[in-house]
């Protein structure tokens, strides 16, 4: 991108910007805010806010794993572990995650005797982007070219050196964007938590909407709140599309 066409895209956000802001103030003007109400209860979203992030950071890393080992299972020599990982992956992927967690956490958790709501919340939650990331990972594998793999093993390379030194650098090139992607995906997915009582963001907005019975005053702070979550992952995806294009 030319120096020319940056400043042209920084003025094109800035006025879109500025118009939206001048929108949403046209709006709102005529609204009755109950604002001091609901900074009494600023504990409250700051807490949530946080258990958010780690919620969603210790999804994140259980997702990648589960989704590693799906994507490796996919292409295992046994056929049991191939159709016992694309089971997985079509199942999770098939059915809403709502649905998911209700049947996870009060049937599942609840007959092997898992009552920490956070434990299973963040299981749940990894368990279902697991299988989208196991797509994402399976889709990087196989994108690398069948020649190399034959000359790996040519060389006298076993499988875990051609997936170490071959496969998975050149993989990482097109399965890091879209999971920076996913990473926004669990933080906003992470709303669906408070269906548990896990106190999170959304429940934290909840709580205080019950308490001062101000909706939007306390829906608000939850949309920027989000926002400010997963618009730097967003920008982070963009990036990393940028580094990792090349030309075929």
């Amino acid at each position: 991108m030319t120096r020319h066409q940056t400043i042209n895209a920084v003025i094109s956000v800035l006025l879109a910007g500025l118009l939206l802001a001048t929108a949403c103030f046209a709006i709102f003007q005529a609204l009755s805010w109950n604002w001091s109400g609901v900074w009494a209860y600023r504990q409250v979203f700051w807490q949530g806010w946080v258990n958010t992030i780690w919620i969603s950071l210790a999804a994140l890393a259980l997702s990648v794993l589960l989704g590693l080992l799906a994507a490796l299972g996919r292409r295992a020599r046994y056929p049991a572990l191939r159709w016992l990982s694309a089971g997985y992956v079509e199942l999770i992927r098939g059915t809403p995650l709502l649905v998911q967690l209700l049947i996870l956490f009060y049937v599942v958790a609840d007959a092997v005797g898992l009552q920490n709501r956070y434990l299973a919340g963040i299981l749940i939650l990894s368990i279902f982007s697991g299988a989208y990331i196991a797509e994402m990972i399976r889709g990087g594998i196989e994108s690398i070219g069948k020649s190399q793999l034959e000359s790996a093993r040519a060389i006298g390379l076993t499988r875990w050196q051609t997936y170490r030194h071959v496969i998975f650098p050149q993989a990482m090139r097109h399965v890091l964007p879209p999971l920076a992607g996913q990473a926004a995906s669990i933080i906003k997915d992470s709303s669906l938590l408070s269906i548990l009582g896990i106190e999170e963001f959304t429940l934290a907005a909840q709580q205080v909407n019950s308490a001062t019975y101000s909706t939007l005053e306390s829906y608000l702070p939850l949309a920027v709140g989000y926002l400010a979550l997963t618009l730097p992952v967003s920008l982070l995806a963009r990036r990393l599309e940028d580094k990792f294009r090349y030309e075929t």
